[in-house]
C-alpha cells in the first residue's frame, strides 16, 4: 500500500504539475485525491522510484480532467483565464518555475493540445526523461519527442523569455497600482507599454470584457472605468499570484476582482482580471509550488 508520508513528500510537486496541465486550482486539487486513492492501493514494493510513479499517476489523472473540461473551454464566454494561485516568494527564486506558472505562459499553454501540454510541462519545466514522459502520456519515446519539440517551438513562437529584475518589476507594479486608484489617464498611460493587452475573465457570470483590449490609451480607459465603479466600497490587497505582483479587490466580505500584472521591467504588457467567482476562491490561500 502506498503511504500517506510519501505522497504528502511529494505533494507540491504534484500539485504543480497537475496545475500547469489544467490550468486550475480546484481541477488540480481533484487530480491529486484521484491519485492519491490510486497510490494508496497499490503494491508499493516493486516500484523502485516512487516520484516518478507518482508523476505518471498525476499526469494521466490530470490529462483525463483536462479533456473532460476542454470543450466547455471553447464554449466559454469571453476570455479564459487560469484560476489564480497564492505563491509564495520562494517561486521567484526559481525562474524556470515562475515562468511556467505565469499567467502569460498557462494561457499559450491553452493553445496546446493536452497531450503537447503534459509533455512540455514534464519535459521543459520538470526536466522528465523522455521514457518516463512517454510511459505518463501513453505515448512512445519518438512520439513525445516529435510532442515535445512542436509544443517547445509552438510556445517559443508566443512567449519569448527575459531577464525580469525584481525591484524594476515592483516599481513599475507600484506606479501602476498609483496611477489606476488615483483615476491619473497619463500617468497610467506613460507605465503601459504601447501594445499592452488586458485580458478579462467573467465566464459569463459577471461583467467584463469579452475580447481583449489592446493598446495603452484602451486599456487605461478601461481600468479607470473598473476602478471608478469599485472605488466607493473596495479594499485593496497587494498579493503574489503565479509568481506575478497582483491585486485583489475586496468588495464587501468576498474578493470581487483578481488583478495580475505582468511587466517587461520597464512598462506593464499585460493584465489579466479574473472576476468568475468560480476562479477566486483559492485567490487568498497561498500553495506551495515546487519542481
Amino acid at each position: 500500500m502506498g503511504s500517506a508520508s510519501v505522497f504528502e513528500e511529494h505533494r507540491s510537486l504534484l500539485f504543480t504539475i497537475a496545475y500547469e496541465i489544467t490550468g486550475t486550482v480546484t481541477d488540480a486539487e481533484d487530480v491529486l485525491q484521484e491519485s492519491y486513492l490510486r497510490w494508496s492501493a497499490v503494491d508499493t514494493g516493486p516500484i523502485e522510484n516512487q516520484r516518478a510513479y507518482l508523476a505518471k499517476t498525476v499526469t494521466r489523472q490530470a490529462l483525463n480532467s483536462l479533456r473532460t473540461t476542454q470543450r466547455r473551454r471553447e464554449d466559454y464566454i469571453g476570455p479564459w483565464l487560469p484560476e489564480p494561485v497564492v505563491t509564495l516568494p520562494d517561486v521567484a527564486e526559481d525562474a524556470v518555475l515562475a515562468d511556467s506558472v505565469s499567467f502569460a505562459m498557462l494561457v499559450v499553454l491553452e493553445s496546446l493540445s493536452p497531450d503537447e501540454r503534459a509533455v512540455f510541462v514534464l519535459r521543459e519545466v520538470f526536466d522528465f526523461p523522455y521514457s518516463e514522459i512517454a510511459e505518463a502520456t501513453g505515448k512512445s519515446p519518438a512520439a513525445v519527442r516529435q510532442l515535445a519539440s512542436r509544443a517547445k517551438a509552438h510556445v517559443q513562437a508566443r512567449q519569448p523569455r527575459f531577464e525580469v529584475d525584481a525591484q524594476r518589476q515592483k516599481a513599475v507594479t507600484d506606479r501602476f497600482i498609483a496611477a489606476t486608484l488615483g483615476g491619473d489617464v497619463q500617468a497610467l498611460m506613460d507605465v503601459l507599454a504601447p501594445g499592452a493587452v488586458l485580458l478579462s475573465d467573467g465566464g459569463g457570470k459577471v461583467s467584463a470584457a469579452r475580447r481583449p483590449v489592446v493598446g495603452a490609451d484602451h486599456v487605461a480607459r478601461f481600468l479607470l472605468g473598473i476602478a471608478k465603479k469599485h472605488i466607493p466600497d473596495m479594499r485593496v490587497e497587494m498579493s503574489s499570484l503565479n509568481g506575478m505582483p497582483a491585486i485583489l479587490i475586496y468588495s464587501g466580505d468576498g474578493i470581487d476582482l483578481a488583478v495580475v500584472v505582468e511587466s517587461n521591467n520597464d512598462h506593464v504588457t499585460g493584465i489579466y482580471l479574473v472576476r468568475n467567482p468560480d476562479k477566486l476562491g483559492a485567490a487568498n490561500t497561498a500553495r506551495q509550488l515546487s519542481r
